[in-house]
């Protein structure tokens, strides 16, 4: 059986722009503005703490990135990699390709520093921007991406409203973070996966149009059988 495949899904950023750049010098400060960010949050952080920290200036961090938010972005988006489209050939199996991924890389991030970015998404738009663009909308097309390959399979119904089955998989994993403390690792993942989001997106009818009770039930009669066979 061939191993499955899997597409990157995200643009090349075209922020390093003109003559070529330290790459050293750039993970110095990604790992700086990391390391600050888990020890004293978003709204502390400063520019000249990362200069200071990274042993770098101001000028070096500002020919690279226009701003703090972008640089905070930029240095999460390294740790958690570019998003994949898997095909693995089945809607389940690429599902549970991408939770793997994901959680993998989630692993690298801690937990109180995510719970205080997202405290800071709230109040600071700027970040909220760049946060939506460089990382919340590549990792949002990759998945639906995937729905849609099942609806090309003819495993998910067409009519399907796969922007609010995304919206659920994300809602779930964020909502982990914040009630547990924790970041999701690949058990809660998959178990979003198998239990909540394909009997979602396979039950006839869809989410957004079968009764609320008829989707409840495909997913509680998921559960137990999964639970037997465990």
């Amino acid at each position: 059986m061939p191993a499955p495949t899997m597409t990157s899904n995200v643009k090349v950023s075209g922020q390093h722009r003109g003559r070529a750049l330290d790459t050293q010098r750039d993970a110095a400060l990604r790992e700086a503005t990391i390391e600050l960010l888990a020890e004293i949050g978003y709204d502390r952080l400063t520019i000249d703490a990362v200069a200071a920290r990274a042993r770098s200036s101001k000028a070096t961090i500002y020919r690279r990135w226009p701003g703090k938010a972008e640089l905070v972005v930029d240095a999460l988006h390294g740790l958690k990699g570019a998003p994949l489209v898997p095909d693995t050939g089945s809607l389940q199996g690429d599902l549970e390709c991408i939770a793997r991924s994901s959680a993998s890389a989630d692993n690298l991030l801690d937990a109180q520093l995510m719970m205080g970015l997202v405290s800071a998404l709230t109040s600071d738009a700027e970040l909220r921007r760049v946060f939506r663009e460089r990382l919340i909308d590549p990792h949002t097309e990759s998945l639906r991406h995937v729905f849609e390959h099942a609806v090309a399979r003819g495993e998910v119904a067409s009519d399907r409203n796969l922007d609010l089955l995304v919206s659920v998989y994300r809602a779930l994993m964020l909502r982990k973070l914040l009630m547990s403390g924790e970041m999701p690792d690949a058990h809660f993942a998959l178990q979003v996966i198998n239990d909540v989001i394909v009997p979602l997106a396979t039950t006839p009818g869809g989410p957004s149009l079968a009764p609320a009770h008829e989707v409840g039930r495909a997913v509680a009669r998921r559960s137990v059988v999964r639970h037997q066979e465990s």
